[in-house]
């Protein structure tokens, strides 16, 4: 049994000092507020390992309440920490996370929260109540994944997996409306904080519907899906997959290959009718590569390979890396960066630099350069537009193993001391940079629910140019991305958690 005397023991000794500390320390994780567990941890171990966090950007609460997000606990028995918890008697118990010191290490190892796995947990630290997704968790689901908070970690791959194999078959069939449903039932699940045990635990959760809900209610007494497993063995669908998963290929095209009988790469490939476009061909001739995963350790090289490229000219630019990997994914099929200079104008000329730079290094093995098209008196855009007016480039370079600390990922029996990676480049004016941030780090459902959120409970229009709102009748500034949170009311999201 824990004994709450100790606990206004502790904030009373170590308060001024680990305040007077907390002041001289970044905070990079707002939305993340710690409290260690002294018990069993001991009070200098306590003292050090709240240091240690601070110094990473983390906040760690002296006192236990309902502002805090995170319990960690170590070597406590599940059942006298949960006596304990309930005498401490905050609010927000049902919606704390109560995890084991292995979650604190493993995030000080990687310098920012990683996602809860079942590992982490506290088994049956909630007795009281549903061994799945508790009531008020659900109740709280928001049909909005710009105000839901979703981390790498999914708990329920199973389901969310054969409904991204239905949202593609809808896409190949151009029922668009048909796979955005699935892809929100999908999004939806993966913010959960838990499994999905039962059919009854997803009743008041938003954007799932009766097909959905059927697929699930199969998966849960079969282990699969059947109408999945049906799509999964469709020569039409396995065609498409594998023609659109070659680079410059959409669905379209892969849709008149399929009309014409081709089958395979080798069979277009074989068909001297077919004219490849320039992003097709270097597809093909570099498909081994860039149809494999990119490491986050060769993002990093790449990072440093663009970084110097661009600091070699324009010392003052501001280099970004962006999409999965800023939402701390560990593996994506690309690497995407924005680029901006301070120097009005100049934005463009980074990316000439950039592709000079990298055809004299002899590492640039294809780029199609897209100049800017952006113009302010078009704005704001009344339509969706998958992709923005800044000036952009779409890139394969090689890289070499030797930049890469860990190697390359997936080159067992590559002799050749390299790869192709494809790399995407975009170069907004600076007063437009938050929002190109925001939107070039994703999730894509996250975007479009941001933008439909802004649109539909706001009356503003967003995209990855600007802000503006309609009733106003003005465009709203933003120098970070939290200035855009703020004008939309919403709480900010850190990118960790925009995997939607």
């Amino acid at each position: 049994m824990f004994h709450s005397p100790a606990v206004p023991r502790v904030r009373k000794r170590s308060r001024p000092e680990e305040a007077a500390a907390s002041r001289h320390e970044e905070v990079k994780f707002e939305d993340v507020r710690l409290y260690l567990v002294e018990r069993k941890m001991g009070r200098s171990r306590r003292s050090f390992l709240t240091q240690l966090a601070r110094s990473k950007g983390f906040i760690v609460e002296d006192v236990f309440s309902d502002d805090v997000t995170h319990v960690v606990s170590e070597g406590s028995q599940a059942s006298s920490l949960w006596e304990w918890l309930k005498e401490s008697g905050p609010k927000d118990l049902p919606n704390m996370h109560v995890l084991d010191i292995s979650w604190f290490t493993d995030s000080m190892r990687e310098g920012r929260p990683v996602a809860m796995e079942t590992k982490h947990i506290i088994k049956d630290i909630l007795p009281a109540l549903p061994e799945d997704c508790p009531p008020t968790a659900e109740a709280a689901v928001s049909k909005y994944a710009c105000q839901r908070r979703t981390t790498t970690g999914n708990n329920n791959k199973i389901f969310t997996d054969a409904f991204e194999v239905l949202a593609e078959s809808y896409q190949f069939n151009e029922l668009e409306s048909r796979c955005l449903g699935f892809r929100r039932a999908a999004s939806v699940l993966k913010s959960l904080p838990c499994a999905v045990q039962s059919l009854e635990s997803t009743h008041n959760l938003p954007c799932l519907g009766e097909h959905a809900k059927v697929v699930i209610e199969e998966i849960l007494e079969h282990g699969l899906s059947f109408e999945v497993e049906k799509i999964l063995s469709d020569e039409r669908y396995q065609t498409l997959k594998l023609f659109t998963s070659v680079f410059g290929v959409g669905p379209k095209t892969a849709e008149k290959w399929y009309r014409r009988g081709l089958r395979s790469f080798s069979d277009i490939l074989a068909d001297s009718s077919i004219h490849l476009n320039q992003m097709q061909q270097n597809g093909f001739l570099h498909y081994g590569d860039i149809s494999r995963a990119v490491s986050e350790a060769e993002a990093r090289a790449l990072t440093s390979v663009i970084d110097e490229a661009v600091h070699a000219i324009t010392p003052d630019a501001v280099l970004t890396l962006t999409g999965g990997f800023r939402r701390g994914k560990e593996f994506g099929h690309d690497v995407d960066f924005i680029v901006t200079t301070p120097e009005p104008g100049k934005e463009e000329s980074l990316l000439h630099n950039i592709i000079n730079i990298l055809t004299k290094q002899g590492i640039l093995l294809y780029c199609e350069y897209q100049p800017s098209t952006f113009d302010m008196s078009e704005l704001p855009i009344q339509r969706f537009e998958a992709m923005d007016q800044f000036a952009k480039c779409f890139l394969i370079v090689r890289l070499e193993s030797s930049r890469v600390e860990e190697g390359l990922h997936g080159d067992e029996g590559d002799s050749r001391g390299w790869r192709a990676v494809r790399v995407d480049v975009v170069s907004p004016p600076l007063d437009h940079y938050a929002f190109a941030l925001l939107g070039w780090s994703g999730s894509t459902m996250f975007d479009r629910d941001l933008r439909r959120f802004a649109r539909v409970e706001r009356r503003m229009l967003l995209d990855n140019h600007c802000l503006y709102d309609k009733t106003k009748k003005e465009f709203l500034a933003a120098t970070t991305e939290k200035d855009i949170f703020t004008h939309l009311g919403l709480e900010y999201i850190e990118p960790w958690q925009r995997n939607a």
